[in-house]
């Protein structure tokens, strides 16, 4: 063994040893051989600062993601994956061992076994799997502006009627009721709204109107309902204590970008609004895994990458990684590519200049190293091989190394239709979300939310002014605090539950109703 080989091996090995939990990637690979037992890992604590997996079709990126998300199970993590090509779903068993595996593992000098992990499947359409619905309430006027790409003005009179309904108890579970107040903002209803929140021109209503149809048209209609999923069934366990890997199946959303962009960005607004702020964990709470990557950036408008980029930022507090998985890393924007701590990069093909000028660029955005020419050793990766780096324990970015990725251990092929029926029977949540509810009972379902959010409002106010209260201000009493309180939008809305509350115990047990 050359000197090179020697030290390339002790460096590697150093840095890809870690005190903590990790998961195994594959062996380190040198001058296009694999240096067995010089394995790559993932440090755990670092896998919520998200990453990328991306190559041309055919090397390798859904097994990649199978990799890390059977491992982040046994590590006690669920995980969130997009399957668009319906080729995860062997996830669910144990693989077949066979000379190719042995072969693969012998270079690596790892052992492999087969093995399962526990998997819900989920389904936005007519895929077999639990239904993901929202109603348009709980999915907002400003999320629903962005990716409808309306104007400021629009937005302002879309959130308008938002608030209309919201004040009156009006619930709004799909487009339909979506429709029906903005056709009633501009005939029976348009005094009545003009005279509690201004003037709202029928043009802006029209052009609000016509995005909604385009949604329509993509289907994103089958989105809206309840009963709406509830995030927290994303984190769930089994009785083994492995976290349960939830696949989205999407086979025929493809051709639907609006509604699956539609779909992901709700998810990681719900996800970040849900969540508790967590810091730096031991491990993940939960993992995405983004398929078609470049169908969310494709149909983004700027004002919805804006919310994208912010989103990725901030969801790491939440204890949440997000990984896109895309063919090339320039369909990932640049603000949200510079937020990746992790980087798993399959073979790219040059077959046009505009693929070279690519592949230039994508070398560029890895850590300079002696021992690749990385430009180079883009073209020439095999099936399961992959140019890889990351963060270590204290956040500085791994050495690049190019690695032999382990095998899956569960099944690198689709379930037969009977099997997966058999899991999406079995499912412990599909009482709970199978059967859409009757337009009445829906429509009860999401005035008891509208309620719920008030009340929870009122706590919030009273809260603000008990603290209010308890500040020492020089030549302030309460009477003057609670006369500005009263004062406030939010004051005056609560008026009536304040008094009471201050009746009842004079600021005493405000903010400990709850």
């Amino acid at each position: 063994m050359s000197k090179k080989i020697d030290v390339f091996k002790e460096e590697i090995g150093s840095a890809y040893e870690f005190e903590g939990p990790s998961l195994m990637l594959g062996t380190a690979m040198i001058e296009g051989a694999p240096i067995a037992e010089t394995l790559v890992r993932i440090p755990l604590e670092m896998l919520n600062r998200h990453g990328m997996i991306s190559g041309a079709t055919g090397t390798g990126k859904t097994k990649t993601a199978q990799i890390l998300a059977e491992q982040l199970s046994e590590a006690g993590v669920p995980s969130l994956i997009m399957d668009m090509k319906s080729d995860l779903s062997g996830i669910a068993v144990p693989g077949t061992n066979n000379k190719h595996i042995e072969w693969r593992h012998g270079l690596i000098g790892e052992k492999w076994k087969a093995s399962g992990s526990p998997v819900e499947f989920l389904s936005l359409s007519q895929e077999p799997g639990i239904r993901l619905r929202s109603t348009v309430t709980e999915f907002g006027p400003i999320l629903l502006s962005k990716i409808m790409g309306l104007n400021d003005t629009q937005q302002s009179v879309l959130t308008i009627l938002f608030k209309y309904c919201d004040d009156h108890n009006i619930p709004l579970l799909d487009l339909e009721d979506l429709k029906d107040i903005l056709r009633f903002s501009t005939q029976e209803g348009k005094e009545k709204v003009q005279a509690e929140y201004g003037y709202v021109a029928p043009a802006t209503i029209g052009a609000i109107m016509r995005r909604v149809v385009e949604l329509e048209h993509q289907k994103a209609d089958e989105l809206f309902g309840e009963p709406s999923f509830e995030v927290k069934d994303l984190c769930r366990h089994n009785q083994e204590g492995k976290g349960v890997v939830n696949v989205i199946r999407l086979r025929d959303i493809q051709t639907k970008p609006k509604l699956f962009s539609t779909f992901m960005l709700q998810l990681l607004a719900e996800v970040y609004a849900t969540f508790p702020e967590e810091g730096d964990l031991e491990k993940p709470k939960l993992c995405i895994f983004i398929d078609e990557a470049h169908l969310v950036f494709q149909e983004a408008s700027s004002a919805l990458l804006d919310q994208i980029e912010m989103i990725v930022k901030l969801i790491r507090s939440k204890g949440v990684g997000l990984f896109f998985i895309t063919q090339n890393p320039v369909d990932v924007p640049s603000a949200v590519l510079s937020q990746l701590g992790m980087k798993v990069q399959h073979a790219l093909r040059a077959f046009t200049a505009k693929d070279r000028k690519a592949i230039k660029l994508v070398s560029e955005n890895y850590p300079i190293t002696d021992y690749y020419d990385v430009e180079k050793e883009l073209t020439e990766l095999g099936i399961g091989e992959a140019l890889f780096t990351t963060l270590d324990e204290k956040g500085r970015p791994s050495p690049l190394v190019r690695t032999l990725l382990r095998a899956p251990q569960s099944r690198m092929d689709v379930l037969e239709d009977q099997e997966l029926n058999g899991f999406v029977q079995a499912s412990s949540l599909r009482t709970k979300y199978e059967q859409k509810l009757e337009k009445k009972e829906a429509q009860d379902v999401v005035k008891e939310k509208i309620e719920q959010a008030h009340q929870e409002e009122v706590q919030q106010e009273l809260k603000r002014i008990d603290e209010q209260v308890h500040e020492e201000k020089e030549g302030s009493s309460w009477l003057d605090i609670l006369g500005d309180a009263m004062n406030s939008t939010a004051g005056r809305r609560l008026s009536n539950t304040i008094a009471r509350e201050v009746t009842r115990g004079l600021f005493g047990i405000l903010g400990k109703k709850r």
